[in-house]
């Protein structure tokens, strides 16, 4: 299934107001679910990747040596878009690193389809590291922030 798929299921998934869709395709498997605890969820088995194709992203960089002795919880992309670190260019930061945030706190902006999706950090803690750059592509599950 390829991404323009996914991008397709997903905005029919919100203009039918489902609360509930799963598909299981081939190899690859999409469950999408609406709720306050639920994120959508998107899993395949691995395949064969035809030559030329992209490679996964680097992983990112360690972090400074007095974060690493606490322990730390990744807030990951809930979708594939672009990570926006603030509602625009002339805003400040919806979160900075020290930062204390709560569940509720709106962390991000994430464009997938031309809709600006607020992302919520969904956990408390003080912000250590913004993972992700602003304006750049993320990936679904790719770490955008670490907190302590």
């Amino acid at each position: 299934m390829e991404l323009k798929d996914i991008k397709e299921l997903i905005a029919l998934f919100r203009k039918n107001d489902l609360s509930e869709f799963a598909l299981e395709q081939e190899g690859f498997k999409i469950s999408l679910k609406r709720g306050a605890d639920a994120l959508p969820v998107y899993s395949h088995h691995p395949m064969a990747l035809p030559q030329g194709a992209p490679q996964a992203l680097p992983a990112p960089a360690a972090p400074v040596a007095a974060a690493a002795q606490e322990p730390s919880h990744d807030i990951q992309s809930p979708m594939v878009g672009t990570f926006y670190s603030a509602a625009s260019p002339d805003s400040p930061a919806f979160v900075s690193v020290g930062q204390q945030i709560t569940p509720d706190s709106v962390i991000c902006i994430i464009e997938a389809m031309k809709v600006m999706n607020e992302i919520k950090a969904e956990t408390a803690g003080i912000v250590v590291e913004v993972l992700a750059e602003n304006g750049k592509p993320v990936q679904y599950g790719q770490p955008l922030f670490r907190l302590r």
